[in-house]
């Protein structure tokens, strides 16, 4: 593991100060030219203003949800439909829970369906987050988008065939209209859990990324960024 010594003036044990600083590190790693997916959070919205302050040129962005886009937008950095893109050089996001062996549970802001497409689409996905992310392993809850169409049926579903779901209260849809709900029963092996979750219908998609995904992950901790 490189850790990356970045040093602040701050307290250096707040956790936005270690978002920012794993914030700045993922800034540092793009170059002119590239095609760019951010993501969305909190994490993120201290990485925005780390790109716009490099001035990079040509730089070509797609944003995971309307509060990011909004944010780059107002900061200066371009961003465009993704549809008029095929492919992504990096994708940067925060992750919700990253365990040792770089499976993620993300989606507590409701994108993660639009932040699994930009990811899978990029030559490079960065994960960036403070040091209170870091899991021995992931755990619930779990994020999950579901069609509002046949919702009552497919939350039946999800409670008989896998386990313990609930839809979140007075939680906004999905980017894309779908409805947030959580599952709260038992994970075991993500990447099984992440199969049945997957196969129930009416599932758009869940919050478990594999770790085959990730490229690079950005911890913050105290005064310095851990590069695992």
């Amino acid at each position: 593991m490189l850790r990356l010594r970045l040093r602040h003036v701050v307290n250096a044990s707040n956790p936005d100060t270690e978002k920012k600083l794993a914030a700045e590190a993922a800034a540092a790693l793009l170059e002119e030219g590239m095609a760019v997916g951010l993501g969305t959070g909190s994490t993120v919205a201290h990485l925005l203003p780390a790109i716009a302050a490099r001035g990079l040129i040509g730089i070509r962005c797609v944003a995971t949800s309307v509060a990011t886009e909004s944010q780059a937008r107002e900061l200066g950095i371009p961003v465009e439909a993704f549809d008029s893109l095929e492919r992504l050089d990096m994708a940067i996001d925060g992750a919700d829970q990253v365990s040792r062996d770089r499976w993620l549970v993300k989606g507590g802001g409701g994108a993660h369906t639009r932040e699994k497409i930009v990811a899978a689409s990029a030559e490079r996905f960065v994960v960036i987050a403070d040091s209170s992310k870091a899991v021995d392993r992931i755990e619930p809850p779990i994020p999950l988008e579901l069609h509002a169409f046949g919702l009552g049926s497919t939350l039946v579903r999800i409670g008989s065939e896998v386990g313990e779901v609930s839809t979140r209260p007075d939680t906004p849809p999905s980017p894309d209209g779908g409805v947030i709900a959580d599952y709260r029963g038992a994970v075991g092996d993500p990447e099984a859990l992440a199969a049945a979750l997957a196969g129930v219908p009416g599932v758009v998609d869940h919050g478990v990324f594999p770790a085959a995904m990730v490229t690079d992950v950005l911890i913050g901790r105290g005064d310095s960024v851990d590069r695992a």
